[in-house]
């Protein structure tokens, strides 16, 4: 596989446009890269910027523009395949933010509309695929919309007409994917996907949610993992930690992953 940005933005496409659905396990820094990197099922990665966030003491959605642009560039250089990145709202100049991220490597995105207004959430979605244009590449914006998440208390049947009304919109701006968190259960995945048609949603995989090979016979082009890779990662440390303490020691068969 070539190494070149403009390629592995082309494979990223490929990959979403392929009749599999994607999966992306999410990492947090260049270790966790390498190690989901090496398994020969490993495709494409992306980042957590939750999990980024956690790592240097931040919450969610609070990490600092240039922390999170270094933390994915951090992954990028570690690994030869495709990266997409976790940018929370593409911050204050969403446009600028991707040509940063394009600089250090990155070839797709999720950017967040945190339910802005209609005009202004398409807008800064139009201004992020425009501004990967410029720079020559086919940038994949996984373009979130969080119109179930922080949909709050009005009935679901709005949330899903606004998320595909986002969604659509998105699409037509450029948007390669639409991201819908919160959509797990079968009947709003399949309202979703009749709405956006086939291979142009992106879900996360949350305890509930549907095993990946269900969620493409529905349609689904990409599933991820975000935060709760992280969580897996943080329980067996602690509950190693635990046995240690208790007067266990390390196991035998531990891996040389690091």
């Amino acid at each position: 596989m070539s190494t070149s940005t403009a390629d592995k933005a082309t494979t990223l496409k490929q990959l979403h446009e392929a009749p599999e659905i994607l999966r992306v396990v999410n990492v947090w820094d260049a270790i966790s890269a390498k190690v989901v990197s090496d398994l020969p099922e490993t495709k494409a990665i992306a980042t957590a910027g939750h999990s980024i966030a956690a790592s240097h003491g931040y919450d969610d959605g609070g990490m600092p523009l240039d922390l999170a642009l270094s933390g994915a560039a951090t992954i990028a250089a570690a690994t030869d395949l495709p990266v997409t990145a976790d940018l929370d709202d593409g911050y204050e100049d969403p446009a600028e933010t991707i040509r940063r991220a394009i600089a250090a490597g990155i070839v797709g995105a999720n950017v967040e509309d945190r339910l802005r207004p209609f005009d202004e959430a398409v807008a800064r979605v139009a201004a992020i695929t425009a501004a990967a244009q410029a720079e020559g590449i086919d940038f994949q914006l996984n373009a979130r919309t969080d119109a179930i998440a922080r949909g709050g208390d009005r009935p679901i049947e709005e949330s899903i007409a606004d998320a595909i009304a986002r969604g659509k919109a998105f699409l037509d701006n450029g948007a390669a994917l639409v991201f819908v968190p919160g959509a797990i259960q079968r009947d709003v995945v399949e309202q979703l996907v009749a709405g956006l048609g086939r291979g142009k949603l992106s879900v996360i995989g949350l305890p509930g949610a549907l095993p990946a090979a269900e969620y493409e016979a529905l349609g689904v082009a990409r599933i991820s993992y975000g935060p709760l890779t992280q969580r897996v990662a943080l329980r067996a440390l602690r509950d190693l930690a635990t046995d240690l303490y208790g007067g266990g020691v390390v196991p035998e068969d531990t891996p040389t992953l690091n």
